[in-house]
């Protein structure tokens, strides 16, 4: 049992406060990975932290465990917070996302969606990406582009 179950088990659907480092990989195109969820819906790989674990520990692990690649540096490209980012399970459950998020340009090992958590992981480009992506994606994105193009650059 992890350490959110942990907390469930004490706290019930209550709010809680999550820190869910995400990771921009971006291929030698420009193009950004995304990951299809178990309801259909596209991201970038990302997870929860566990106790004990450094942000940049926890992206690493749940980007070999859900599709099975190796990151190399990591660049952050900001945290997020606040209203939008709350989140309603079904099951009731209910938190508050602090999003930690960074930007991959390197990256080894052959992609494999896990098939249990993510189905599908393709590249697509910035303006590009499946109607299904997350409303929050999208709009971060759009920000990623003048940065993404900055790194491509080597500026």
């Amino acid at each position: 049992m992890g350490y959110i179950e942990e907390l469930r088990e004490v706290v019930g659907n209550r709010a809680l406060i999550l820190v869910r480092p995400s990771v921009a990989i971006i291929n030698k195109l420009g193009q950004i990975l995304l990951v299809q969820y178990r309801d259909g819906s596209w991201g970038i790989p990302g997870g929860l932290m566990e106790l004990g674990e450094s942000t940049e520990d926890c992206i690493r692990r749940e980007v070999k465990e859900e599709i099975n690649l190796g990151l190399g540096n990591l660049q952050l490209f900001g945290v997020f917070s606040g209203q939008e980012l709350f989140t309603k399970l079904r099951n009731g459950h209910e938190y508050y996302n602090v999003v930690i998020a960074y930007i991959c340009l390197e990256y080894e090992c052959e992609l494999q969606p896990d098939g249990i958590e993510v189905l599908d992981a393709q590249f697509y480009s910035l303006n590009d990406v499946p109607e299904t992506t997350e409303p929050f994606i999208r709009t971060k994105l759009a920000e990623l582009g003048p940065k993404l193009k900055q790194l491509l650059q080597g500026d």
